[in-house]
């Protein structure tokens, strides 16, 4: 007997978990195109800003590749390309990692410092607008269980 999940019957989904579902889809969609927008007014993408805001919490505003990868959901490759356009904006820089030297260590510069500050104000507002403010107190509270169970692993 074969233990292929390619074998296994498919479990289809019903009516109302596949309109639950494209509904959760398009949500992320629209909240994301919105925010995503706003951003790029401000010369900035959505990854420039988790780079820049994710490192500021960090002491001294610095991470390794390899965390901040992880943090983002992102394969250090790709972060590492991320990071060079970044780097070349003069957003970050890059330094080696006392601790791994084949790593390195993301920090911000003055620059991405001043970025984040002149940004974050814009981007609070645009979350707000697009997603905080358009849900009552208990359906944002519904909502941050829901993801909360949703985002614990499998």
């Amino acid at each position: 007997m074969s233990t292929n999940e390619s074998d296994a019957p498919v479990h289809w989904l019903a009516p109302d978990e596949e309109q639950s579902w494209r509904a959760y889809l398009r949500m992320v969609t629209a909240v994301q195109v919105r925010t995503a927008h706003d951003l790029a007014e401000l010369g900035l993408s959505e990854p420039d800003y988790e780079v820049l805001s994710t490192l500021s919490e960090h002491p001294e505003g610095t991470s390794t590749l390899h965390e901040q990868a992880a943090k983002m959901g992102w394969s250090r490759s790709r972060l590492s390309r991320h990071a060079s356009r970044m780097e070349a904006r003069e957003l970050i820089r890059r330094a080696p990692d006392p601790n791994d030297g084949r790593g390195c260590l993301l920090v911000l510069t003055a620059t991405g410092w001043d970025t984040l500050r002149e940004a974050a104000p814009t981007h609070v507002a645009s979350v707000r607008r697009h997603f905080v403010d358009r849900l009552a107190p208990d359906e944002l509270a519904a909502l941050h269980r829901i993801a909360e169970k949703l985002s614990e692993a499998p």
